[in-house]
């Protein structure tokens, strides 16, 4: 099994790591990495300068762009042959509700779901990383059971993990996206050079994390799986829509 390896903290996170010993065994493992910490980048690609990958003591490829860049490389020309799955992480904190929607380590995992390959965004679900081991147990799991799968038809998951030992778990559960309130608002400042700059503020608190949500699952110690859709269309609008367009002006 080929294993295509990503992340959005940079080749150096200790996340990466972590996932590629946990993998190792299982397949043959390409690292394509950011060459530094793109969280937040979201779905974007770089148009605008060409993008070059070198190689890290450690074998591991890093590219001067984003999360989507490395994974859109990797598969459309750098790799000889294509990846059976893709695992992106493991995230320091955790990608669940409206994160999904900045995230750089779900975008990497996207991306390769574009392009018709099963793909996994795992994430901790604590800044203080305690226990990488147990997110790359779990992702290590999850694998296997895909290598024993038949069906290969590309689909693409959000899991979230505890940050507690691996025999603390209290099971999985698929899960929907919970949402969040309204970000903090930003952070003004002066600059050394007397220039008013702002810091983007933090995440709100989850405005939905009931029964069900993946908030839920991480509050009750549960590994969180849910799988995610790239359609962005808005099915109920449409008719309202559709009327506001051709009626009167």
């Amino acid at each position: 099994m080929r294993i295509l390896l990503s992340n959005d903290d940079g080749y150096f996170a200790p996340g990466l790591q972590h996932l590629h010993d946990a993998l190792a065994s299982l397949g043959e493992i390409t690292v394509v990495a950011p060459e530094r910490d793109r969280s937040g980048a979201s779905n974007s690609l770089t148009l605008d300068r060409p993008l070059s990958v070198l190689r890290a003591h450690n074998g591991f490829y890093y590219v001067n762009g984003t999360p989507t860049d490395c994974v859109h490389l990797a598969v459309t020309g750098f790799l000889d042959d294509l990846p059976d799955i893709i695992v992106s992480g493991i995230n320091l904190g955790a990608n669940m509700g409206d994160d999904t929607i900045y995230s750089g380590t779900v975008a990497a995992a996207t991306e390769g779901y574009l392009l018709g390959i099963p793909a996994i965004a795992i994430s901790l679900a604590s800044k203080a990383g305690a226990h990488f081991l147990t997110a790359a147990q779990v992702v290590a799991d999850m694998v296997r059971r895909f290598e024993r799968m038949g069906d290969r038809t590309p689909w693409l998951l959000n899991v979230n993990v505890p940050d507690i030992p691996f025999a603390e778990l209290a099971g999985t559960e698929v899960t929907r996206l919970g949402k969040r309130h309204q970000a903090e608002p930003v952070i003004k400042t002066i600059s050394p050079r007397g220039e008013t700059v702002y810091w983007i503020g933090a995440a709100g608190p989850a405005a939905d994390s009931g029964a069900g949500t993946d908030f839920c699952a991480i509050a009750a110690n549960r590994v969180s799986v849910t799988p995610l859709q790239i359609d962005l269309t808005h099915y109920d609008e449409q008719a309202a829509v559709h009327g506001w367009l051709n009626g009167p002006l």
